[in-house]
């Protein structure tokens, strides 16, 4: 077992972060969880599920123990009167410029009935911290918060300052990131940050395969279907059944499989799954990354087997919503759906209406971006891309750059992954969902994801799912390792 990190030694610090398990006898004292579970343990009791995204308690919860521990702390409100972002800021002597850790605040809904248990109670059993953003991305957040209290703590002499924010609307999108940036770039400006996104991925054995540390993100698009028909009563259909031609369009669509499209990252990502697996599997990679082309397809009907790996080196394209209709005794004379798609850098938006066009290849169906890009204001203006802030277009986001390989944090991260955990391979990764990474990314910042934790292919399934939870063991090693990584960065005297 790992080295388990010590307990604040000040109590102002410590003062509500442990929790006495509740399988505890009753007048017997139960063990002192660890700091960073206990943390995630409250983080979830607060619901903020986006919508509406309330996240005012959560910093009403965080300021107090930052403040006490030496940081500068600011609540920013934004328009929308449910969504608040925190920023904490521990000053270094400002020789270098700061590192910065985002977590999101917001978290999505849940389907009650369908978990076992209450979804916001954060309850700790089996060795897991369970509850709705137990992964994405509370436990997150409460390692950073955790790892950046400790170099208070332990009086780390700072290089540079360490700016900890919990960011609103991840999960929704106006107020978030992008809005911030917009309109407060001076309290998140950095040099580098980290952020979610890759993972940490635990095998069968419990021993951990791989550390991917993403570097670019896909974007995400929204399409709609609209399809048109006759309005009619319903004892008289007719052929142009508009709910009938979205369905067929939809079908045509689904049954489309976009190919592979293997960025630098993917590249290096499939050749450390080569590295870390056996017999056929790592040929499997292997054909995939060097094979010719009916080599890389061979390879692709076996490996697209796992939905995360299926995600990554392609486009992806998801009907998500259906509407139309509002009687049971009247054809209505249109129907809409919505599609997200996850897109590979580089892919310009556009062209993938043109390909839902040729696949629905029907005139009663219309395909239109969700929301089309606005007209370029002024170079410099607000809105202008490129802009103080401004969120990027879908054709621009597609174009952002991955952050460099080069960089102190990459470099740091990596080496104290490894340290963490020496079975690992680590590579970078193309995030195959989508980060508030942009509004750095666009603005010239490296950003670098990581879900800071061991979990297994289970684990993975049920972010967003039933029975969100993620290890104690994982969220105490997933701190050590943050921290170092902040030490080896932010220090003046290298590693401690």
């Amino acid at each position: 077992m790992r080295k388990i990190p010590q307990l604040f030694g000040d109590l102002t610090l410590a003062a509500g972060m442990l929790l006495m398990l509740s399988s505890a006898p009753v007048g017997a004292q139960a063990p002192a969880v660890d700091p960073t579970a206990a943390l995630l343990s409250e983080l979830i009791r607060i619901n903020t599920s986006n919508p509406p995204g309330r996240t005012q308690a959560l910093a009403d919860l965080l300021a107090p123990r930052f403040r006490a521990a030496g940081f500068t702390v600011e609540i920013i409100p934004t328009p929308d009167s449910a969504k608040v972002h925190f920023i904490a800021r521990l000053k270094g002597d400002g020789s270098r410029r700061p590192v910065l850790l985002a977590a999101h605040a917001d978290v999505v809904g849940v389907e009650r009935e369908k978990w076992s248990l209450d979804p916001f109670a954060g309850v700790i059993r089996d060795g897991h911290v369970y509850g709705r953003g137990a992964i994405d991305f509370k436990g997150g957040m409460a390692v950073f918060a955790i790892a950046v209290l400790r170099l208070a703590e332990r009086k780390v002499p700072l290089a540079r300052d360490v700016i900890f924010m919990a960011e609103a609307d991840e999960e929704g999108a106006p107020m978030n990131t992008s809005w911030l940036a917009r309109e407060h770039w001076a309290s998140m400006d950095a040099e580098f940050a980290l952020n979610e996104g890759g993972w940490v991925i635990k095998d069968d054995a419990q021993r951990v395969r791989y550390v991917s540390i993403s570097t670019a993100d896909k974007s995400v698009v929204g399409i709609t279907l609209t399809s048109t028909g006759t309005s009619t009563h319903s004892s008289m259909p007719l052929p142009d059944n508009a709910i009938a031609s979205l369905g067929a369009a939809i079908a045509r669509i689904s049954a489309h499989e976009t190919p592979v499209q293997l960025t630098d990252e993917t590249r290096m990502f499939f050749r450390t799954l080569a590295n870390t697996s056996t017999g056929d599997t790592s040929r499997w990679f292997r054909q995939l990354v060097d094979g010719s082309p009916s080599a890389v397809h061979a390879a692709d009907s076996v490996i697209s087997r796992d939905p995360l790996l299926h995600a990554i080196m392609r486009n992806t394209i998801a009907p998500v919503m259906i509407s139309g209709g509002f009687r049971t005794n009247v054809i209505p004379g249109s129907a809409q759906a919505t599609l997200n798609l996850r897109l590979i850098p580089g892919t310009d938006p556009r062209e993938m209406v043109t390909l839902i066009e040729r696949l629905v290849n029907d005139p009663r169906v219309t395909v239109a971006l969700a929301a089309p890009p606005a007209a370029p204001a002024a170079p410099g203006a607000p809105g202008a891309p490129g802009a103080p802030g401004t969120p990027p277009s879908p054709p621009l986001a597609s174009r952002i750059a991955p952050s460099s390989l080069e960089t102190e944090l990459y470099r740091a991260l990596a080496a104290e992954s490894k340290a963490q955990w020496p079975t690992a391979e680590v590579t970078p990764y193309l995030f195959q969902a989508g980060t508030d990474a942009a509004a750095w990314r666009s603005r010239g910042v490296p950003v670098y994801g990581i879900y800071p934790y061991p979990i297994t292919n289970d684990e993975l399934r049920r972010m967003h799912g039933n029975d969100e939870r993620v290890s104690l063991q994982s969220l105490s090693e997933g701190t050590e390792m943050i921290y170092r990584t902040l030490v080896r960065v932010a220090g003046k005297g290298g590693r401690r």
